[in-house]
């Protein structure tokens, strides 16, 4: 198992963080937060794929993507992170990508994972409901045979806080069957599909509300399907999301030292009081711990280690942790400009919590990971 960081993906990273810097500064991003259009910046997310492939870099070349490894796409998420990046990223080339490329469907990756790839298709998992959780069995979206002899299926129920679903053209929608979880594909023009975007804390994150009334979907690969599915996308999605917070994380950390140098009281830099350098120095070995969990975790997801249901557990714990007590820190550290919408300081302590939340909080991992492990 590869560990170190290689020159290609020093460059892919290095070019990456340019990208962003240019295209999608935090400028722009309190643009997006304050625009009641809740679409993503097209812009941006098709320079993103003609200009560098992020979207398909971790599809492989037989269904229109660049063929490297989910190594190569943790890189990208730590710079996405970093940013607070508000496209569909997350949603599309992870989630909908790795669900897609878990099925058995070789028509249905054919068809749907090359636009993905390039960026032209934006595609979501729709799998959580009103209740908010992340377990399969809390699924009560239905999907019956329509009649006739013809492929289609008929979903009916809702799904809630999908990520990036008003801005989706794809739905992958998990529904429960007669012969169990199912996975369909829902184009989001279809009769009977309603929308709503979602008023949410971290305004970077676009969720939305789907409600299904007849809706026409497309099976994925055979009924009962989804379940296995579902569990390999939320495994690589925690780690994902962990490279994600890894990159907010060194972000805050790197704000707090930085202020900690200007700042001054008492005729000299706060950065010289005992005080501010323990936290500091905290904060710096936690986000490194997180590293070595992040890039541990990424390569056994790229090599298919059967590790990875444990270390998607404990690094997405870790992570959580991690960055909101790094970007409370922050704030304490910047003092009262930390609090003020003015300062970046609150946009990285929101998306902190909204990620701890998203795919389940640090304890419901650890109660995750403890059941994985046999204690």
């Amino acid at each position: 198992m590869k560990l170190a960081m290689g020159s290609e993906q020093a460059e892919l990273k290095e070019s990456v963080r340019r990208f962003l810097a240019d295209q999608a500064p935090l400028s722009r991003v309190r643009e997006l937060m304050a625009s009641d259009d809740d679409s993503t910046d097209q812009d941006v997310w098709q320079a993103a794929g003609k200009q560098l492939g992020l979207q398909g870099i971790a599809i492989p070349e037989e269904y229109g993507g660049a063929g490297f490894s989910f190594a190569e796409q943790a890189v990208i998420l730590e710079q996405l992170g970093a940013a607070l990046y508000t496209g569909p990223y997350l949603a599309s080339a992870v989630f909908a990508a790795n669900a897609l490329l878990a099925s058995r469907d070789e028509t249905a990756k054919h068809d749907l994972l090359p636009p993905i790839a390039s960026g032209e298709t934006i595609a979501t998992l729709a799998f959580t409901e009103d209740d908010g959780s992340w377990e399969p069995d809390a699924i009560r979206l239905t999907a019956t045979k329509a009649e006739g002899d013809g492929p289609g299926w008929l979903l009916d129920g809702h799904k809630s806080f999908v990520l990036d679903g008003y801005a989706a053209s794809l739905l992958l929608v998990a529904a429960r069957t007669d012969d169990g979880l199912s996975l369909f594909a829902v184009d989001a023009t279809a009769p009977g599909l309603e929308r709503t975007p979602l008023a949410t804390l971290d305004q970077t994150r676009k969720l939305a509300r789907c409600e299904f009334s007849s809706v026409t979907g497309t099976l994925i690969g055979a009924p009962g399907d989804a379940a296995a599915i579902l569990a390999r996308v939320l495994d690589v999605g925690a780690v994902a999301l962990a490279a994600e917070q890894l990159g907010g994380a060194q972000r805050v950390l790197d704000m707090a030292v930085g202020y900690a140098k200007i700042r001054h009281q008492f005729g000299r830099p706060i950065g010289s009081f005992q005080t501010i350098k323990h936290r500091c120095a905290d904060l710096l070995l936690e986000v490194e711990s997180l590293r070595s969990a992040v890039i541990y975790a990424a390569a056994a997801v790229a090599e298919d280690s059967p590790e990875v249901p444990t270390l998607a557990c404990l690094v997405k714990a870790l992570a959580s942790d991690v960055y909101f007590h790094a970007a409370a820190e922050n704030i304490q550290i910047h003092g009262g400009i930390g609090f003020t919408w003015e300062h970046d300081a609150h946009l990285y302590f929101k998306r902190a919590k909204s990620s701890e939340l998203f795919l389940g909080d640090s304890n419901y991992h650890r109660e995750r990971l403890a059941t994985r492990i046999g204690v």
